[in-house]
């Protein structure tokens, strides 16, 4: 049955199919009712470039600051063995973010097309390696990156009831709910969860001025052994270090996403290179200083052994008022939760209306206007990236595949110098840049795998390949299952969703 026709539902009629399918409705972010923004030019509804230089620094140091800096400090030290090559770690890894972000600042000046590394990797590599990135990034890289913020924040939960003199409970479940109540928030209203957004990118901000500021008085105090310590007990295997810069990254992940919205920012030729250097410039002086911090107060072992390092720090620091930091990081991280959810979300949108994932995943809620498929689908699977891992495991988890197809992304900007060699670029990178960070893409991949195996390195190779088991006889042979069209017609008139509009 065919569902994409154009046509108006009469008022009051979403009880069957026929009613249903004649609705051709876009996003509530390009819904003229709901967002005064955005702008009717015939029949099409289209978003107006309404992100400047100012929102779009915001957009890049908010989706950083999430749950790494609260939960990274511990692996990176015990990774590294030092305080001193802890620090270099912070540093370096704040520098390869900027290298990175410079080199999709020209990626995002050449094609001006949302969606980052999906449609970078389509035009440089073709179809296949981008059907494998947005298979991987939905079932892995953002489900994974959900799992762990929501562990975090459930950790963080743990804390402040054992504050309160209350019995454990089960983190795990926690982290379920959290994740149930940022679907519903999304799928509700895009809205509403920007709303959310803003009020919980307070918090952290608010949480790690605190941190930063006593450090400083600690310090001022002469509490400096720890830190004096310098690069006693430093690990010489490669391979280690590359696991404490997994645990770095993962804390500056996000220096990527303004090129995911390339198509609402004003001035992208401009705006997009002085938004990435300013923020992630911006990120790793706050990440240093809070670890500095960390360090002021408590010793490495102390640090070690503390599974909330903030809370910790706040029972040293704060004093009575230390609840303060746990709910502070339970602010910061569920709102790291509801951002991320945003974004998977519309991973899973756009790769289905692109044909590689079911198109059912691609269709929007009639009255709220919401991706209301691919949230339920996206919080589905992270809820069960839940179950089978811990935060460490989870982290390499998702630094290994993410950094394979950060590398796949640093090919593509090479291919796209000869491939597009005549194409004009506002913004270009000095080559050396690309090739360095390709490399270090596979050193980040590769010199864990070699040194120390871990299974979840396998699991991850497989859900890769695993991609193409689904690609070639439904995507490349469009082959049909036998009774889904007749699952996405009930999945269509439960969820009361119609397709997108057409491209």
């Amino acid at each position: 049955m065919d569902l994409t026709e154009g046509g108006q539902v009469p008022d009051g009629e979403n009880g069957d199919v026929d009613s249903l399918r004649h609705r051709n409705v876009q996003p509530e972010s390009q819904s003229e009712s709901k967002d005064d923004n955005a702008t009717v030019r015939g029949d099409v509804v289209q978003m107006e470039r309404n992100v400047g230089l100012i929102s779009g620094i915001s957009i890049i140091v908010g989706t950083i600051i999430g749950s790494g800096i609260f939960i990274s400090p511990k692996g990176v030290l015990r990774d590294t063995g030092s305080v001193g090559l802890s620090l270099v770690v912070w540093a370096a890894s704040g520098l390869i973010a900027l290298l990175g972000a410079l080199s999709y600042s020209e990626l995002g000046t050449l094609i001006r097309l949302s969606g980052g590394e999906y449609a970078y990797i389509r035009i440089a590599l073709g179809n296949i390696p981008a059907f494998l990135y947005s298979w991987t990034s939905v079932i892995v890289i953002k489900t994974s990156s959900m799992s762990i913020i929501t562990l975090t924040f459930a950790n963080y939960v743990e804390s402040l009831f054992a504050m309160c003199g209350h019995p454990d409970i089960p983190i795990k479940i926690v982290a379920a709910v959290a994740l149930l109540t940022v679907g519903i928030v999304n799928s509700w209203s895009t809205k509403l969860a920007a709303q959310v957004q803003i009020v919980f990118t307070a918090g952290k901000l608010i949480a790690l001025t605190i941190i930063i500021i006593g450090g400083i008085v600690k310090l001022a105090q002469g509490n400096t052994s720890v830190v004096a310590e310098g690069f006693k007990g430093s690990t010489e295997s490669p391979s280690t270090i590359a696991l404490a810069f997994y645990g770095a990254l993962w804390a500056y992940d996000g220096w990527n996403n303004l090129n995911y919205v390339t198509e609402e920012l004003e001035s992208p030729s401009k705006n997009l290179p002085r938004a990435n250097i300013i923020a992630v410039l911006l990120v790793t002086i706050v990440y240093v200083l809070t670890n500095i911090s960390y360090l002021t107060v408590m010793t490495t072992q102390e640090l070690l052994d503390s599974n909330a390092v903030a809370v910790t720090w706040g029972d040293r620091v704060l004093g009575v008022a230390a609840v303060i930091m746990p709910l502070s990081v339970m602010v910061s991280t569920f709102g790291a939760t509801n951002g991320s959810a945003f974004t998977g979300g519309r991973v899973v949108y756009a790769a289905a209306r692109d044909n590689n994932l079911p198109e059912i995943l691609s269709y929007i809620q009639v009255k709220q206007l919401t991706p209301l498929p691919s949230m339920i689908f996206t919080i589905f699977i992270s809820i069960l990236m839940i179950i089978p891992g811990d935060i460490g495991s989870l982290i390499d988890f998702f630094s290994f595949t993410a950094w394979m197809f950060y590398g796949m992304t640093f090919l593509s900007l090479i291919v796209l110098r000869f491939k597009m060699k005549d194409a004009p670029r506002p913004y270009k990178v000095p080559i050396p840049i690309p090739i360095i960070m390709f490399l270090v893409s596979l050193y980040l991949v590769i010199a864990p795998i070699v040194e120390d195996p871990q299974i979840e390195f396998l699991y991850a190779f497989l859900f890769v390949l695993g991609g193409l088991v689904f690609y070639i006889p439904f995507v490349h042979f469009n082959l049909k299952i036998p009774g889904f069209d007749k699952l996405s017609e009930w999945t269509q008139l439960l969820l009361e969703v119609v397709p997108p509009p057409e491209l």
